[in-house]
């Protein structure tokens, strides 16, 4: 993950994939796989603080694990 400047509060989606190095499709993945599980659907317009990034950076550069089972997605 590229280094942010800390003063800045809220990150676009663009500003977001970048910093992560990732395209804005996978930050929608990983919002879809991990944050809106519940069958509500992903606002148009989502901005992030800087810890959603690390969390965020943690997911996309992560390793799926075998040993976990992974809930299907409700409908």
């Amino acid at each position: 993950m590229q280094t942010l400047n800390l003063a800045k509060e809220l990150y676009s989606e663009t500003e977001a994939a970048a910093a992560l190095n990732i395209s804005i499709a996978e930050l929608h993945e990983l919002l879809d796989d991990h944050i809106f599980t519940d069958g509500t659907q992903r606002p148009e317009r989502v901005e992030f603080r800087y810890s959603d990034l690390v969390l965020l950076g943690f997911w996309s550069h992560s390793a799926p694990v075998n040993k976990v089972v992974r809930m299907p997605r409700r409908a």
